[in-house]
C-alpha cells in the first residue's frame, strides 16, 4: 500500500538515505544531510503556514510504502524560482544570417543565457526507487503535488515549470558539459551540480555572457541539447499527458528541456473535483478507481476506489484509513488518467 504524504522531520535519515541512490543530473537532490534537514525545516515551515504566498517555499513530499515502514519515492514544489540568486537556463533562440549577393539565407540556432529573478513555480526533486519502477507509482508520485496545488492554488505561481534531466552517462560525464561549461568552470560535472544546491552566484562569475552559436559545438554536443536522460522519458511522459510543453529553454549544464503550462491547465488541476465523504464502504460498488486526496496541510494522497454522486462521495475503507478521512471530510480526487473519448 503506498501513499505520498507531506514531508516529517522524522523522514530525514530514510530520506537521505533514499535520495543518495539518485543518478547524476538530478541536482536538487544532490545535497547532504544538513542541507536535506534545512529543506525539510523550511518545508515544515511552509506547511504550517494558515496563509502562503510562493516566495520560495518548498513543499517537500515523500512516497511512503505502509505495508513495510518504508520511504520509497520523494517530489517536491518549489513555490517560486529566482528572487536573490535567479535561476539560470539557456533559451534557444534563432537568428538569420542573409547575403543578397550570395542569395544565401540561413537560419542558426544560438543559445542565449536568461537570468530569472521573478520566475514560476517548479516542480522537481522527483525520485522513486528502481524497486517501486512501473505500475503507475510514478505516475502517483507525480501528479500528488497537482491535487496539492489544486487545494492550494494562491500558493504558487500561474505558470508552472519543470527541468527535465539531460543526457548524462553512468559516470557523469555530460557531452554538453565537456564542450561547454567546462571550460569556463575548470571543474567536473558532478562538482558543478552538488555546487548549484548551495550557492549559484559562481554561475554568475564564471557563465560566458555571449550567445553561443550551437553549430559551432561538437556534434556529440548539439545531439543532447534538449533531449533528456533515457530513465527520465517515463516522467516527461507523464507531465505531457498533464498539459506541460516544450519551452524553449535548457539547462546550462547538461541541456535537458524544461517544459511549462500555466498552472489552471495541468489536467489533474483542471479535471479534479472536490466534495465532501458521503460514506466510507468496506467495498464501492460500480465505482472507479481514482487519485485521492485530502485536502489538508497534513497532506496525503492515495490511489482509492470512489462513488460520485454530485458533490458527495463513496470511498473504500482502505483509502479512508490510509488517508485519515472520516465521514463530513473533504476530499479531492481525479482520474489518474484521462478517460479516451469515444469518436
Amino acid at each position: 500500500m503506498l501513499i505520498v504524504r507531506s514531508v516529517q522531520a522524522t523522514d530525514l535519515h530514510p530520506l537521505f538515505e533514499l535520495i543518495q541512490k539518485s543518478e547524476y543530473g538530478l541536482t536538487t537532490l544532490k545535497i547532504s544531510k544538513d542541507e536535506l534537514e534545512s529543506r525539510i525545516e523550511k518545508s515544515l515551515f511552509a506547511f504550517r503556514q494558515k496563509q502562503g504566498k510562493p516566495n520560495g517555499q518548498p513543499y517537500v513530499f515523500v512516497m511512503e510504502d505502509l505495508n513495510l515502514g518504508k520511504i520509497v519515492g520523494t517530489c517536491s514544489i518549489y513555490s517560486k524560482v529566482g528572487g536573490y540568486e535567479p535561476m539560470y537556463s539557456y533559451e534557444i533562440k534563432q537568428t538569420v544570417h542573409r547575403s543578397e549577393e550570395l542569395q544565401i539565407e540561413k537560419s542558426i540556432d544560438v543559445l542565449h543565457l536568461r537570468a530569472e529573478h521573478d520566475g514560476p513555480t517548479e516542480i522537481g526533486s522527483l525520485f522513486l526507487s528502481p524497486d517501486y519502477w512501473g505500475g503507475g507509482h510514478g505516475r502517483l508520485l507525480s501528479l500528488s503535488r497537482f491535487m496539492f496545488m489544486a487545494e492550494f492554488t494562491e500558493r504558487f505561481e500561474k505558470e508552472v515549470i519543470a527541468e527535465m534531466r539531460g543526457v548524462v552517462n553512468e559516470e557523469g560525464k555530460s557531452p554538453l558539459w565537456s564542450a561547454l561549461g567546462s571550460y569556463f568552470f575548470q571543474i567536473d560535472f558532478p562538482k558543478a551540480e552538488t555546487l548549484t544546491s548551495k550557492s549559484k552566484k559562481f554561475i554568475a562569475d564564471l557563465m560566458p555572457r555571449h550567445p553561443i552559436y550551437i553549430p559551432l559545438l561538437p556534434t556529440d554536443a548539439q545531439a543532447v541539447i534538449g533531449q533528456v536522460h533515457n530513465n527520465t522519458h517515463p516522467a516527461l511522459s507523464v507531465l505531457e499527458k498533464e498539459g506541460f510543453h516544450d519551452s524553449g529553454m535548457v539547462d546550462i549544464f547538461d541541456g535537458g528541456p524544461t517544459v511549462h503550462c500555466q498552472q489552471s491547465e495541468i489536467r489533474a488541476i483542471k479535471r479534479s473535483q472536490a466534495g465532501e465523504v458521503a460514506a466510507i464502504a468496506s467495498e464501492v460498488s460500480d465505482g472507479s478507481q481514482q487519485l485521492v486526496s485530502n485536502c489538508r496541510m497534513d497532506f496525503r494522497c492515495c490511489l482509492g476506489d470512489t462513488l460520485w454522486d454530485g458533490d458527495r462521495v463513496t470511498i473504500d475503507q482502505v483509502s479512508a484509513l490510509r488517508l485519515n478521512l472520516k465521514v463530513g471530510d473533504r476530499v479531492r480526487c481525479v482520474n489518474l488518467k484521462e478517460k479516451p473519448t469515444a469518436d
